[in-house]
């Protein structure tokens, strides 16, 4: 393992482009996040995170944390992982988005069916917005204009208007919804741990495009070269969907427990974090083949975007 000021050096020789060559993978179990070097496939830190984290966001500047258990909201720096600021919060914080255009956080809270906006500097609370029953993933749109969250127990998608955080629809869709992200088209991808499915949303109509099956408890979704991929916790896969007509193409191997997912920034590579094999595997996703198995700290869930750089 690499020291804090090695890692500060290669982000300062390498600049911008690093940033899209480290993941950030919060370890539930262990108390820490592992920070990943997905080019050559090695873990070259762990920071100390009390609190069990599980949710991530990554910004240009930042990296966010939600550590349920401690109820707490943290900003790191990306390079030492020095706590920036904290805030605690009295619910069940556990999914994030990151809004960088109007420096904001969006945090759900489990327990209470509402939503904690958070200045991105101080992390003071701005907002509280009301969703259904056990809001877990959250997401914001490329283009800034809609928050989604995902309420699992009320098995629906809330839809926000971004600038104003005025309520737009509530959409139907499977059973338990849980992970769920933007596609480059636009469109929203949930994944519904509930009934096995990924729920196809227009969120400028408010409306089900289609319902692709997958594996068993689809959990997190990212987006390169094309396609769609998929974790399924309990079939230790990934499910490869075709962007274009929306079928599933292919079903890749993982570790145990496979949770949150993300791309690289030039859509090389897909990262997967298998909670259960304290591993990360990265593949291509020109071939969907396995490019590197990475050992992490213990229990990665990595529950957001936890790619530095911009995220597609």
């Amino acid at each position: 393992m690499r020291p804090v000021r090695e890692l500060a050096l290669v982000l300062a020789l390498a600049g911008s482009s690093a940033a899209a060559d480290l993941a950030y993978i919060t370890c539930q179990n262990g108390d820490a996040v592992g920070v990943i070097d997905t080019t050559t496939g090695a873990q070259i830190v762990e920071w100390s995170v009390p609190g069990k984290p599980a949710g991530v966001a990554v910004a240009q500047d930042a990296v966010f944390t939600v550590a349920p258990e401690a109820k707490t909201v943290r900003r790191h720096d990306p390079a030492s992982g020095t706590v920036q600021a904290s805030i605690t919060l009295d619910g069940g914080p556990i999914g994030i988005a990151h809004d960088p255009a109007r420096g904001r956080l969006f945090v759900s809270d489990w327990y209470n069916a509402r939503i904690w906006v958070l200045d991105a500097t101080t992390l003071a609370t701005t907002a509280e917005l009301t969703v259904g029953a056990a809001p877990a993933g959250l997401a914001l749109s490329a283009d800034g204009r809609t928050l989604a969250s995902a309420d699992r127990d009320a098995d629906q998608v809330t839809l926000f208007e971004a600038d104003s955080l005025t309520p737009r629809a509530q959409v139907i869709v499977g059973a338990r919804p849980f992970g769920l992200r933007f596609g480059p088209a636009g469109r929203l991808f949930v994944g519904n741990v509930g009934s096995d499915d990924v729920t196809v949303i227009d969120p400028d109509t408010a409306s089900v495009i289609t319902t692709v099956p997958v594996g068993a408890r689809p959990y997190g979704v990212a987006f390169a070269r094309g396609r769609a991929f998929v974790t399924n916790q309990y079939e230790d896969s990934v499910s490869v969907i075709n962007l274009s007509t929306l079928t599933t193409e292919a079903t890749l191997d993982t570790g145990e427990y496979p949770e949150g997912i993300d791309a690289s920034r030039d859509g090389s590579q897909i990262i997967v974090a298998n909670w259960f094999d304290n591993t990360v595997t990265i593949f291509s996703a020109d071939t969907l083949s396995v490019l590197q198995t990475v050992t992490t700290c213990d229990g990665p869930r990595a529950f957001g975007t936890f790619l530095g750089g911009d995220i597609q």
